[in-house]
């Protein structure tokens, strides 16, 4: 049985991305479409589109084009979709990155995709520096003025602003420069991201101009944002919820975006005060806070109209508990990086704990996770996804893109869930081990490679706990190694734990370890993380 939404199918046009979110660019010009959260740096719509245009011809003359990659490396700022349309507009490919992951693991992505082209942040040379002695990059172009020590670390990189006065660059019109006429938008990529999938180690997601223009168009569809609304832009424009939801979707739209580099609770509600916010984009950490925090007392949010949550799945009781208190409505959408906005709540009243019906164009089965017989309503099965947002496939991974990729279209999501006779889905589990740390991906498989580095562990299994504040942390669980010697110092959770955040970036971090004599595998060795969940239920 073949699941569909209750709004009908709408075309997607045939045309490259950057036309489609900027269509509007000429009409808004004098339009605010980006500012930083303090107000020191913003466009317009007319400055953005034009600085992408000229951005573009910067990058022609240095050779980039279809099939190249560009890799932007920073935190939400102003110039960052100037930067990432100028690549698209010039017909390569943007890799998002996120700036908290390690250097091993940027490189291992730079040169996954053969990135010749380093975009960043004065607060990221450093590390950007270190990753062009490691990969293909050639040249480092750095947003803003770098001040102090980052300044004396910026030497020998190439300052965004030049990019924009390359002998190539020209003003908005609608001639100069032409879009490249080979671009085939459903089959040429216009952006990577990173996924764990339904397991292993993250991979390269690749998504075409098609596929991009999908996304924002049913987001547009589901979760509309007036053109007179003003969107603070706290999820990282590295991850799919920011890069699409928010930041493409909102510029499609008219509104305007106010970026803010990191999350801090007390800045981001000042936020809200004194730019006016009208809409917000949070994932559950963040409506924990709303719905909690004596904070939010201290501020005026009363220009809040609506609230989308994503990333991870909400609590009903917390989205109620904020909708209360600030006066809006929070709806909460479903997706996934291979396949983002799938799901959104549309109507006034959906089920509490429902993730809301099929945006357009969406179609959705349910199968055994054991026949793979197709299920009807309120039967648990695996949830698989169709329709033209779906991603091409994982970046040279062909076996792992033909394990998630049915032939006839669908995507399997590895998540557990059923419609009920209503149309809305409910997700009850997950199939695949994928952890969301307050919105973030995190692979055990990755946490247990590390693990069984140390030399004191014998075997180790990592699952995700529910936790209120992130939604779920990662917790292990270690088989130690007898002490060689007496003298020998046994192992402390503590020990271990610092040996993992070592090694990873933040948000993967080891945050709770138990020891146990034995990690349950089936016969072929596969941990059995089920029964390890069971044993943490039991527990609590």
């Amino acid at each position: 049985m073949i699941f569909t939404g209750p709004r009908p199918r709408v075309p997607v046009p045939e045309t490259s991305f950057t036309s489609f979110v900027l269509q509007r660019a000429e009409q808004d010009a004098a339009k605010v479409a980006t500012v930083d959260v303090t107000g020191a740096h913003a466009y317009t719509y007319g400055e953005l589109a034009s600085a992408v245009r000229r951005a573009a011809g910067g990058l022609r003359a240095r050779g980039f084009g279809k099939g190249e990659v560009l890799a932007v490396l920073s935190p939400n700022v102003p110039e960052y979709p100037i930067a990432w349309h100028a690549a698209a507009l010039a017909g390569g490919a943007v890799m998002v990155l996120n700036p908290l992951d390690t250097v091993d693991e940027l490189a291992g992505h730079l040169n996954e995709a053969g990135a010749r082209l380093l975009v960043t942040s004065p607060s990221e040379v450093a590390k950007a520096k270190a990753l062009a002695t490691r990969t293909k990059v050639t040249e480092i172009i750095v947003f803003g003025q770098a001040e102090g020590q980052a300044a004396e670390e910026a030497q020998g990189v190439t300052p965004f602003a030049s990019l924009l006065a390359s002998p190539l660059a020209s003003p908005l019109t609608k001639e100069a420069p032409p879009e490249d006429p080979s671009i085939d938008p459903a089959q040429d990529l216009v952006a990577l991201l990173h996924s764990s999938g339904s397991t292993g180690y993250p991979k390269g997601v690749m998504l075409t101009h098609r596929n991009m223009i999908a996304n924002v168009l049913q987001t547009s569809l589901v979760a509309p944002v007036g053109a007179d609304e003003k969107v603070l832009a706290v999820p990282p424009f590295h991850h799919a919820f920011g890069l699409i939801m928010v930041m493409n979707a909102s510029l499609l739209q008219g509104a305007t975006l106010v970026t803010m580099e990191r999350f801090d609770p007390e800045a981001y509600l000042r936020a809200i005060q004194e730019h006016r916010i009208t809409r917000l984009y949070i994932v559950p950490t963040i409506a924990v806070l709303l719905a909690k925090s004596p904070l939010v007392d201290r501020y005026d949010l009363s220009s809040l109209r609506s609230i989308v949550s994503g990333g991870a799945a909400l609590d009903p009781e917390i989205a109620r508990l904020a909708q209360q208190r600030l006066g809006c409505r929070i709806g909460q959408g479903y997706g996934l990086t291979e396949a983002l906005v799938s799901f959104m709540q549309l109507d006034d009243s959906p089920a509490p704990g429902s993730v809301g019906r099929n945006a357009p164009n969406i179609e959705c089965k349910i199968i055994d996770v054991r026949t793979g017989e197709e299920l009807g309503h309120d039967q648990d099965g695996e949830i698989l996804i169709r329709g033209p947002h779906v991603m091409k496939g994982y970046l040279n991974a062909e076996e792992a893109t033909r394990e998630v990729l049915e032939p006839d279209g669908f995507l399997h999501t590895g998540d557990l869930g059923h419609f009920d006779e209503a149309g809305e889905l409910f997700i009850v589990d997950r199939i695949k081990e994928l952890i969301k740390y307050k919105g973030q991906q995190v692979s055990p498989v990755e946490l247990e490679a590390i693990l069984l580095t140390h030399p004191k562990v014998a075997d180790a299994a990592v699952i995700g706990v529910p936790d209120e504040e992130a939604s779920e942390v990662p917790k292990g669980f270690v088989v130690v190694k007898e002490p060689a010697t007496p003298e020998e110092v046994p192992a402390t959770p503590e020990e271990i734990m610092a040996f993992v955040a070592e090694r990873v970036a933040p948000y993967k971090k080891i945050r709770r370890l138990e020891f146990i004599d034995k990690v349950p595998r089936t016969p072929v060795g596969k941990i059995e993380r089920r029964s390890l969940k069971e044993r943490e239920r039991a527990a609590r």
